[in-house]
């Protein structure tokens, strides 16, 4: 199973600290705000190409994370 956690990294003084792509200033939210209004994986790897399948499964990872975690803390 591919773990997120080597892919999305965090730095402060990159993109307002928000979660990015290996180190590149593409967010998580940029990628998941492309496939909610519709894009493909196969459109995004083709708009991105220095980006990779395991890149937009991290993303998808990193937000499932995040909702449980936010679901624990409400509960």
């Amino acid at each position: 199973m591919l773990n997120y956690r080597n892919i999305i990294t965090i730095e402060p003084d990159k993109r307002g600290g928000k979660p990015c792509i290996r180190h590149m200033r593409i967010t998580v939210y940029d990628v998941l705000d492309y496939l909610a209004s519709g894009m493909t994986q196969e459109e995004i790897l083709d708009d991105f190409p220095y980006l990779t399948a395991d890149d937009i499964k991290a993303c998808l990872q990193y937000a499932a994370d995040r909702e449980k975690i936010q679901m624990v803390m409400e509960a």
